[in-house]
Formats: C-alpha cells, sequence, structure tokens
C-alpha cells in the first residue's frame, strides 16, 4: 500500500516538471505548440517569432514561414544588451513573444493585455522569470510579453535610409500588428487589446498614443512610471550621440554615412561595450542615451514619430483610448542607490538639470539648479548620508513629474477617461526598494509595484502575507482592460471607487493599504517643476 502511494505522490511531482503539450495552434507563420503551466490553469507559448531583424538598425521584416510544427517552449529568448561591465548577451535575431492564456472554456473570447518591458530602452526582456503571467490570468485575460531591439541596436537615429531610427519602436508595433492578427487563434479578443508598460515600457505605450503608425492596434493605455515627455524618454541630438559612439571606435566623423558604416563592421557585442562617458556631474539616468528620436522624413520610410511628443499631446492629435497613468511614492531610491562614490561626489545640480530645459543665459541656469538644490537638499550638501534627499530630486525630475505633467495633458485634450495613481504601498514584495537598501525608508520605489502584478519565477513566501494587494492590483488592472474602468460598478470587493481624473479639479487615487485621494499637483517641489518647464522647456 505505501509503495502505491508513494507512485501517486511521484507521479504528481513528475506531471508538474515532465512537458505538457498543447494542441497545436495556427498562426500566420505556421503550426506552433506551447506548454500546460506547472499550475495546470493557463497554457503557456515562448518565444514565437513576430517580425525578423533582416538588417541591423532598419526597422524589421516579416514575420518568419517554417514547416511542420514549431515547439514554442524557449523561455531564454533576450535582445542583445549589457548585464555587467563587459558582460554582453542575447541574440540580435531577438524579436519574439510570450503567450498566456487561460484554460477555463469561455463563451466569448478572452481581453488581451501586451505588456511592454522596462529598462530605460538599454536592457530588460519579455521574461517570465519575473513578468510570471499567474497573478493576471486567473481574473481571466491573456497576456502577451514580447522583446524588442535595445540601446545603439534599436535606437542609432542617423536620420537616413540605412538608420531612420526608432527601430526598437518599429519592432513593438510588429507585435502589436501581429497580435492584433493572431491572437483570435489563442482565445483572445483582437478589439479588446490594452497595452501597459513599466518605466521605458510606459515611455514605449506613450510613443504609442502619439504615434500615427499605431493607430487602431489597441483600445486602453496604461503608464505606469513613465512617459515619453521624461528627459531620458527623447533624443535631443540624436547625430552628436551617434558621433560620441562612434569616436569610441576612434573616429572622429558627424557624417551620418560614415558612422553608419563604421558601426556596421563591429559586432554586436562590441557596439554594446562602447560606452559614451556620462557628463562630470550629471545623474546615472542620463546614461539612457540612445532611445526614440524625432525622425527626419525619408523616402519609402514610415515616421514612427514627426514631432516632439509635448507638441503632439498639446495639439491633441493622437490616438485617444480610455488611460490609466502614475507613479510611485519613492522613485528616485532605486536610481540613487546606483550612485558610486565617485557620483556622488561630482554631483552637481547645473550638470543635472534635464537636458529639455533650455536656459537663455549661464546665469539663469544656475540660479534655477540652486532654487532645485535649496529645494531638495536645504542647507545639506550631496553625500552618501544625503542619499535619500538626491533619491527624490532623481525621481522627481525624471519619473514624477513628467507622469504628472502627462496626466494634465491628456486630461486637458483626451475627451476619453484618465485614471491617475500614486502607489504608496510600502509592503513585503517591495523587491526592488528591499534589493536596493532602502528597506527603513517609506513609500515604493520605482518598479516596486510590479511585483504586486507579476509573478517572480522564484517562489517568495513574502507573497503569501501579501495576497491582498496583489489580489487588489491585478483586479484593477484586469478590470480596466475588461471594461475601461478599475473598479466598475459590477465589482463590490473594492471599498473606494477609482473615479477618472476631472480636468477641472485634478486628483489621484493613492493606492495604499486604505486607499485616499489627493490633488495632481499637491507637492511644492512639482509646482516648481511645473514653473520652471513653463518657462524654460526646449523647443524642438
Amino acid at each position: 500500500m505505501d509503495g502505491i502511494k508513494w507512485l501517486v505522490l511521484w507521479s504528481l511531482w513528475a506531471a508538474r516538471v515532465v512537458r505538457q503539450p498543447t494542441v497545436p495552434v495556427r498562426v500566420a507563420g505556421g503550426l506552433l505548440r506551447g506548454s500546460i503551466s506547472n499550475s495546470g490553469t493557463y497554457a503557456e507559448y515562448f518565444a514565437i517569432p513576430y517580425a525578423t531583424v533582416v538588417q541591423r538598425f532598419q526597422e524589421p521584416g516579416p514575420e518568419p514561414k517554417w514547416e511542420g510544427i514549431l515547439e514554442a517552449v524557449n523561455e531564454n529568448i533576450r535582445c542583445v544588451q549589457r548585464f555587467t561591465g563587459n558582460l554582453i548577451s542575447g541574440q540580435e535575431n531577438c524579436l519574439t513573444l510570450n503567450i498566456y492564456t487561460p484554460l477555463k472554456t469561455s463563451p466569448n473570447l478572452y481581453p488581451v493585455m501586451v505588456f511592454i518591458h522596462g529598462g530605460g530602452f538599454r536592457d530588460g526582456s519579455s521574461s517570465p522569470f519575473i513578468y510570471g503571467p499567474d497573478y493576471l490570468i486567473k481574473h481571466e485575460v491573456i497576456l502577451v510579453t514580447f522583446n524588442y531591439r535595445l540601446e545603439n541596436l534599436g535606437f542609432l537615429c542617423l536620420g537616413i535610409k540605412e538608420a531612420p531610427g526608432n527601430v526598437g519602436l518599429k519592432d513593438q508595433v510588429a507585435a502589436l500588428k501581429w497580435i492584433k492578427q493572431n491572437i483570435k487563434a489563442f482565445g483572445g479578443d483582437p478589439d479588446s487589446i490594452t497595452i501597459f508598460g513599466e518605466s521605458a515600457g510606459a515611455a514605449s505605450v506613450s510613443y504609442h498614443i502619439i504615434s500615427p503608425i499605431s493607430k487602431g492596434l489597441f483600445h486602453r493605455a496604461i503608464m505606469q512610471s513613465g512617459s515619453s515627455t521624461s528627459p531620458w524618454a527623447l533624443q535631443m541630438e540624436p547625430l552628436k550621440v551617434a558621433s560620441q559612439l562612434a569616436y569610441q571606435f576612434g573616429s572622429n566623423t558627424t557624417d551620418p554615412y560614415e558612422i553608419y558604416n563604421l558601426l556596421m563592421t563591429k559586432s554586436a557585442k562590441q557596439l554594446l561595450q562602447a560606452r559614451v562617458p556620462r557628463r562630470k556631474g550629471d545623474i546615472l539616468l542620463s546614461e539612457n542615451i540612445f532611445t526614440p528620436c524625432i525622425e527626419k522624413i525619408i523616402p519609402n520610410t514610415e515616421q514612427f514619430l514627426a514631432e516632439a511628443p509635448y507638441k503632439t499631446m498639446v495639439n491633441g492629435q493622437y490616438n485617444k483610448v480610455p488611460i490609466i497613468i502614475g507613479y510611485n511614492s519613492a522613485e528616485g531610491y532605486m536610481f540613487a542607490a546606483r550612485e558610486n562614490d565617485t557620483t556622488i561626489a561630482n554631483l552637481d545640480f547645473v550638470q543635472a538639470t534635464p537636458v529639455d530645459l533650455s536656459f537663455p543665459t549661464e546665469k539663469e541656469k544656475r540660479r534655477t539648479a540652486m532654487k532645485l538644490k535649496n529645494l531638495y537638499m536645504g542647507n545639506e550638501e550631496v553625500s552618501k548620508k544625503t542619499i535619500v534627499k538626491v533619491s527624490f530630486f532623481e525621481g522627481d525630475a525624471h519619473i514624477t513629474y513628467p507622469v504628472i505633467a502627462t496626466t494634465e495633458l491628456l486630461l486637458k485634450t483626451s475627451g476619453q477617461p484618465v485614471y491617475s495613481y500614486k502607489f504608496n504601498y510600502d509592503g513585503w514584495m517591495n523587491i526592488v526598494k528591499f534589493l536596493y537598501g532602502f528597506r527603513g525608508e517609506v513609500g515604493a520605489t520605482h518598479a516596486d509595484e510590479l511585483f504586486y502584478m507579476f509573478k517572480l519565477r522564484i517562489p517568495l513566501i513574502t507573497a503569501f502575507y501579501e495576497w491582498d494587494m496583489i489580489n487588489t492590483m491585478s483586479k484593477m488592472w484586469t478590470n480596466f482592460a475588461k471594461f475601461s474602468n478599475p473598479t466598475p460598478e459590477s465589482t463590490a470587493s473594492f471599498k473606494v471607487k477609482w473615479q477618472p481624473s476631472d480636468k477641472n479639479d485634478p486628483y489621484s487615487l493613492v493606492i495604499d493599504k486604505y486607499f485616499t485621494t489627493i490633488p495632481l499637483w499637491e507637492d511644492v517641489k512639482m509646482l516648481f517643476w511645473n514653473a520652471t518647464y513653463t518657462k524654460y522647456r526646449k523647443k524642438l
């Protein structure tokens, strides 16, 4: 009898490690087959190719075709990126996506949520090790994640046909087109697609909202801690940045064709190992130099971005859909923690003034910088001991203020519901805050909210203690994907109903242990940033 008992237990264990294939699914490229998840509650399809990299620095080519059945099981596809120092990993032909579908049968097609990963347009991937679908899938949606080209391979912008710029964003458009065309085969509704992203992923969502070539590919949008109006999210002088990269290879040219020819002789590893030094006195986010750009008009080349995002939003000429947009209460902990002793010692508020500000005189720039220093540091100097104060300068300048300003622009010009939030929850799943040594500080830092939406592959017992917030966040996000409303009337589990913000009296929902509301412009620092940008925003 004991032998039978152990056989049953062993069989149950083996069922979790031995692959259980799905039935084949036909997409435009051919037949593919995924696997049943270990939990037995959803199907997972990994590394489905949605396009091909035909030529470096150019827009993606068509999706590949294949014979037979593609086994969609490879979890480890990543675009080329720098991990640490000289450790470069990934592949150039990396344009794949992952799909997670509930196994529960439904008479209706499931709403689709498409997540765009962050990483400053420098790193990141669609990896299920970080972006596990379990929390979202249980609310009966389909989740899609995908890779796109990064750094100079994705965002070199020379303004010529050979390297027009924004190919990383054009990869994203190709992914959205593939999803629109094929998701019905997985039980997804092509007419109910919500795009959402965090950090550079949120900036990407913002770009799709303003780009005409993304029109019709999605129906709702969520931006978490990022905007296309952030200083790091747009190259101000792309040819100058490209020439600085060429200089690292011994070339002193500003000719785009010479730069292109030089970079084409380098391997992907060489391109990613070459680093343009940070300007002395500036902050970490200034190292994000290969990002989206305003493209030149080039014959037979589709423009993703024709003008500055701020200008497009002011004019109201963008894709108007229901939106959730927000930020975390202590965004800068993560960025400040990655500064080293040298960069902290050198930090200069004049040099660290955001690049999208333009002052008529150096005197005015210094005066503004000194006001910022006083606002954030008081009478204290920048040091390891005052790193918390430094962190709020970094986070406010590059995340919080751009998100708030974008929220106000959308409220003024959209005509669609805009739900604004501030994530302030300080719980056991604030993984980023813990990892960077700010456990004793209040609030939530950059990316902390992600771990209340996505299940890490490595099981953490702390998730058990945070189930209420995990359920709350995943439920609000999936409700929005279903109903364009995070707390619809039919849902009785929310004690506070999240109303769209009001353009005449804008406010944000504070997501915390207890939900409250605050004015959108509650902070005197945000008012100072707004006055500064109103006067000095760089015209492009």
